[in-house]
């Protein structure tokens, strides 16, 4: 069974005030750059054998700054992106405040549908089903994956027991990492939102 690190990607200008989603074309701000390259440094000691990511430009740049110092090929997977939110993409916040499916979605994610999106329970689906796909693919090894914040709070949640309403009590910060052991008898979640 192979043990997965599942970091967040760095930081963009658009955290905290945009929902990016599958917006394309939203890259590292120097902030994030500079936080993708401690994030390296930090796991040039880790035996790390593979290295995925989320297709889209954030995830990748960041998965390239941690896999360049370690001669690590980038591999693609589409189950590794983002939420797809649908209409709310590109959406700021402050504009989703006063949408009363925005607001149901937030305290009833395991119920509510993004317009045009994706439920928390499809994300949480594909993730766990990349996890056992990529632990058959390398048994025994540390598999790095580089992805976003509700996929990673997401999953941990599904092997942690916590129901999908209650995922947001997670804190995955940009660059973080959470670990996962898939374990002979089962999961294991060995860390949350490490950010060094």
């Amino acid at each position: 069974m192979a043990i997965f690190l599942l970091v967040r990607h760095a930081a963009t200008d658009l955290i905290d005030t945009t929902l990016a989603g599958w917006t394309e074309g939203v890259h590292l701000n120097e902030e994030g750059r500079a936080q993708a390259r401690a994030l390296a440094e930090r796991l040039r000691r880790v035996a790390i054998s593979a290295l995925y990511s989320s297709p889209l430009d954030r995830a990748l740049e960041t998965a390239e700054l941690i896999g360049g110092p370690m001669k690590l090929q980038v591999r693609l997977c589409d189950e590794a992106g983002e939420v797809r939110f649908g209409d709310w993409t590109g959406r700021e916040f402050k504009a989703l405040h006063d949408d009363l499916s925005w607001n149901r979605f937030n305290t009833l994610r395991s119920l509510t549908r993004p317009p045009g999106g994706e439920m928390i329970l499809e994300v949480q689906a594909r993730m766990t089903g990349l996890l056992n796909r990529l632990s058959d693919l390398h048994p025994g090894a540390t598999v790095a994956i580089v992805t976003h914040a509700d996929v990673i709070r997401g999953t941990i949640a599904h092997y942690a027991g916590i129901h999908p309403d209650l995922m947001h009590r997670l804190e995955i910060s940009p660059a973080s990492i959470s670990i996962i052991d898939a374990g002979e008898f089962g999961p294991r979640i060995l860390r949350v939102n490490d950010a060094g």
